[in-house]
């Protein structure tokens, strides 16, 4: 670790006050009020990657890049970021590295859901509570969406001279192929009857690798072994998905901000279809109890990375 003392988690110069200390949720303090300041924090930055591009490329393109990037959402990925690198003893300031690669992931996270609406994947309408991107504009546009913000993620993270950020590109690069290849698995799997081990390995890609990139990265940013935290990131991107995938069938659609009922709708195996609603909600609270377990030893300095990781079962949506 390198010592460094860490910013607030909420803190910045675009943030709005938060009272808790580094590392270290006050319990007055509601995990989505932390939310709000990492978004803050993060989406004047995801706005300037689209901005930087409007005085060259196409209106149209940047008008769609700036409209995928601020279309709301948690921002769970970003401050699962900031939160592990200070967990870990690291600077998660808005000028860190840290932020650099919480910025960059959020960029390929919202590639992901772009790419992933489209009429050819799931034929989505709706995502946070407005017109998806290809609805907004064309599939064409969406596609190249999702094209632009892939490259301008890296773009943004490589533009330091700062040696770890090679490694969080490697990081980052390597769980978004991942992330493609379980976005394969769901395709193939929609009107088949995946076993337990297939849908396990498709949560494992789709969802679940981003989700420990953030706590992974989030260490390596602040010089600790991405491999040492992978594991228990997984586990928790594994809890994430088992929520989502309950949260499909048993929230309705003005909740979710997007299209309910849509796994199976489209015959899609999930955990709660193979296991039950019970059975999938006891595994996902375990899988957060073994995580939560992995982080005892960070101490006091991860009670902002708990609160998070309580958030992913928590959440309505």
């Amino acid at each position: 670790m390198n010592g460094r003392r860490a910013a607030p988690l909420g803190g910045g110069a675009h943030a709005p006050p938060v009272c808790y200390e580094v590392g270290r949720l006050a319990p007055e303090v509601p995990v989505e009020e932390v939310l709000r300041g990492v978004a803050a924090r993060v989406e004047p930055r995801l706005a300037a990657l689209a901005d930087a591009r409007a005085a060259r490329g196409p209106a149209r393109l940047v008008e769609a890049i700036r409209y995928a990037l601020l279309g709301g959402g948690k921002r769970l990925r970003p401050a699962l970021v900031l939160a592990s690198c200070e967990a870990h003893g690291g600077d998660a300031s808005d000028r860190s590295l840290a932020m650099r690669f919480a910025v960059a992931l959020e960029a390929i996270h919202t590639y992901s859901l772009v790419h992933d609406d489209l009429p050819a994947m799931d034929d989505d309408d709706l995502r946070r509570g407005r017109p998806t991107v290809h609805k907004a504009f064309d599939e064409a546009t969406a596609i190249l969406v999702g094209d632009a913000l892939q490259t301008l993620a890296f773009e943004h993270l490589l533009s330091t001279e700062d040696p770890r950020a090679a490694p969080l590109a490697r990081l980052l690069a390597a769980n978004a192929t991942l992330m493609v290849e379980g976005q394969a698995r769901d395709i193939a799997g929609e009107g088949a009857r995946l076993g337990e081990a297939e849908v396990m390995e498709l949560m494992s890609t789709k969802t679940g690798a981003l989700l420990a990139s953030s706590v992974a990265g989030g260490a390596l940013a602040a010089g600790v072994s991405a491999e040492a935290v992978y594991p228990w990131g997984l586990k928790l991107g594994l809890a994430f998905q088992i929520a989502d995938d309950l949260l499909d069938l048993t929230a309705d659609t003005r909740t979710l901000g997007k299209r309910a009922g849509k796994d199976a709708a489209a015959g899609k195996s999930t955990l709660p279809a193979i296991v039950g609603i019970d059975e999938a909600r006891r595994r996902a609270h375990a899988l957060l109890e073994e995580a939560l377990v992995a982080m005892a030893p960070l101490g006091p300095a991860a009670a902002g990375l708990r609160a998070l990781a309580r958030f992913v079962l928590s959440r309505k949506k």
